[in-house]
């Protein structure tokens, strides 16, 4: 492992990252046009180089090009490196999803198929991507254990799944980690799944940590996204509540100011600060802002740092919800 980033234990399952992961699903879809994909593969060789060891990606992404875009990238130096990736959504003929699938037979074609795109011989970490209500989960789980112990996968984890699943899984197969949202600007797993997953021993990797870029300080109410770009549909994003929302980013600014940093990074380092076994993963498509990020992991918030950042922070009342309805249920219990 490269040594220019601090290491991170996922819970108690063994698993060891660095403190910083990087989000590729940015790079092939979801923010607008995908990246041209010379300029992705530098950019994750450029993550490498300093210090990422935990590169996050999921069947979904395109479906399966940003699979195929990091099995390349990661080709070089994959023995160093911990591929995360994600099943359980049909596609279809247009690559759109059409409803969930855990399906044990289903999730053993696609790591079959996964493995080929990943050029790899083992997923580090194999995510369920959404709770699928139609498969039990420990079903799921039972056919994850199956996997490890063929040797085709290490490391199992949910994502956005509540405290229920997570118990039930955990019991069946260990849940290394859980990946859901979590930032200064989306809080609620701090009431029951941060204290579960401390309970269990199991990580959490929280993905848009930067609030889907709103924390950065980067987007205005005039800001308009391209036509492809999800924000668009999230309530949040609407005018008036960017508008609103802007208070937080504005007290981030003046935080961020008086410590000689980026608002990014105190959103960073502020996850980082909460727990030792949460490991963001922002992901980007630009080179600066990767460097801007993963210089988070070096900055050290004090515990009245925190406690600041916490007083004022708790003063604002965000605007809109994080997800359009229909996404936010598939949410699990």
């Amino acid at each position: 492992m490269n040594h220019k980033m601090p290491a991170r234990n996922l819970g108690n399952s063994g698993l060891t990252v660095s403190a910083l992961g990087f989000g590729c699903m940015g790079l092939s879809y979801g923010y607008g046009p995908a990246t041209d994909k010379a300029d992705a593969i530098k950019l994750i060789h450029a993550a490498f180089d300093m210090g990422v060891t935990f590169f996050d990606t999921a069947e979904a992404y395109g479906p399966y090009v940003n699979e195929e875009l990091v099995g390349e990238a990661v080709a070089p130096f994959r023995k160093e490196v911990v591929i995360a990736t994600k099943f359980g959504f049909n596609f279809n003929s247009e690559g759109g999803q059409s409803g969930m699938n855990s399906k044990p037979s289903h999730i053993k074609e696609y790591v079959d198929a996964a493995l080929k795109r990943l050029r790899t011989e083992v997923i580090d970490l194999l995510y369920q991507h959404r709770v699928d209500p139609d498969v039990p989960i420990e079903e799921v789980a039972g056919t994850v254990k199956d996997l490890i112990q063929q040797g085709k996968v290490k490391y199992f984890g949910l994502s956005e799944a509540g405290v229920q699943t997570l118990r039930k899984a955990h019991a069946v197969q260990p849940v290394a980690a859980l990946q859901s949202e979590y930032s200064l600007w989306w809080r609620e797993p701090e009431q029951e799944i941060i204290p579960t997953l401390e309970e269990l021993g199991i990580g959490f990797v929280p993905f848009s940590p930067l609030g889907k870029g709103f924390l950065t300080g980067k987007i205005s109410q005039d800001t308009s996204f391209d036509k492809k770009d999800f924000r668009n549909v999230v309530p949040r994003f609407s005018e008036e509540n960017r508008k609103a929302n802007q208070a937080l980013v504005d007290l981030l600014s003046k935080i961020a100011a008086e410590r000689g940093a980026t608002n990014a990074q105190i959103a960073l380092a502020w996850l980082l600060g909460q727990k030792p076994w949460i490991v963001p993963i922002p992901g980007t498509t630009k080179l600066h802002r990767l460097e801007e990020n993963m210089g988070a992991a070096k900055i050290e918030l004090t515990t009245q740092d925190l406690r600041e950042i916490e007083e004022a922070v708790s003063k604002v009342e965000i605007q809109g919800a994080r997800y359009p309805e229909h996404l936010q249920k598939r949410v699990g219990k």
